[in-house]
């Protein structure tokens, strides 16, 4: 985990997205008592998540949200960065799976940008876009809308357009 966790403290988790930490408890695991984080998703808060407080590879999933300056040169990066396509199904699969259980935000800019300049070459094609392409590209803007909603305070449906109006202020592009 890249900070210390406390209860009460807001995380991104995994490919959950953004989780509270509602408190520590302990359950018996086959007769031994084992401390767990409970977690809750902010968008699903009849749901609940333990992770193991002993288990590094799990806790580690914990990744502190971003500062909204964070959030700010994040979208300021967004334009530089390079993306290339994997032509190889199979190959592209694994790495977006890879970067999704990841969750570094970079990456997953890169990997939103990729995804959806294919989907735009292959509609200027007359071609279809795959629908595993389709759902990991949901998947990493989910992740990261989420994120940016709660951080900048907007309705997640207001991120896209609060990101367009970042890089291009005058509306010189779209």
């Amino acid at each position: 985990m890249d900070c210390a966790v406390q209860v009460h403290d807001t995380v991104v988790y995994g490919t959950q997205g953004v989780c509270r930490i509602d408190g520590v408890a302990k359950k018996d695991f086959c007769g031994k008592p084992v401390e767990y984080f409970v977690l809750t998703p902010l968008d699903n808060s009849r749901s609940t998540i333990y992770v193991p407080v002993q288990n590094k590879k799990l806790v580690e999933k914990m990744r502190r949200v971003l500062s909204v300056e964070e959030i700010y040169d994040l979208i300021e990066k967004m334009p530089q960065e390079d993306v290339t396509w994997i032509e190889n199904e199979n190959e592209r699969k694994e790495k977006c799976r890879a970067i999704l259980a990841k969750g570094d935000r970079l990456e997953l800019v890169r990997m939103i940008k990729a995804l959806y300049q294919h989907k735009q070459e292959q509609l200027a094609k007359g071609k279809k876009f795959y629908v595993s392409d389709e759902r990991f590209f949901h998947e990493a803007e989910n992740l990261l809308y989420e994120e940016f909603a709660l951080v900048l305070q907007i309705p997640r449906e207001q991120v896209l357009p609060f990101i367009l109006q970042q890089l291009c202020p005058e509306k010189t592009c779209e």
